[in-house]
């Protein structure tokens, strides 16, 4: 069984950062890719940052190079960086992994519990 454990999120004060966490276990393939979504009751979930297994990143516009993604392939854990947060950043921010069987045209999806961020002064 695949297992996504977010950790790291809080109450931040506006403009300040947070570094948010999640360890990958379970059967995973080690090509694949990981990153954050988030979302807010009422809006559909949305993408903030993903990361491949060779460092290839990807970014929503909104993060505007405030917010950086990390990962450690040994320790099977992703991460994002927060900074100059302000209360349009406030969601529950979900953990992804994903990989494809090409040959099959299976793609496998994974998602966390989400953790909370909640900008506010």
């Amino acid at each position: 069984q695949v297992q996504l454990v977010e950790s790291g999120g809080g109450l931040v004060e506006p403009g300040g950062s947070v570094r948010l966490s999640c360890a990958a276990s379970g059967n995973i393939h080690s090509l694949n890719v990981m990153g954050w979504f988030r979302q807010v009751p009422g809006h559909q979930r949305e993408l903030v940052a993903t990361m491949n297994i060779t460092g290839t990143t990807q970014y929503a516009d909104f993060v505007k190079g405030w917010f950086v993604i990390t990962r450690d392939n040994a320790k099977n854990t992703v991460y994002l960086k927060m900074r100059r947060l302000n209360s349009d950043d406030t969601a529950l921010y979900y953990c992804y992994l994903m990989w494809t069987t090409a040959w099959a045209d299976i793609r496998s999806e994974y998602w966390g519990q989400g953790t909370q961020v909640t900008v506010s002064s």
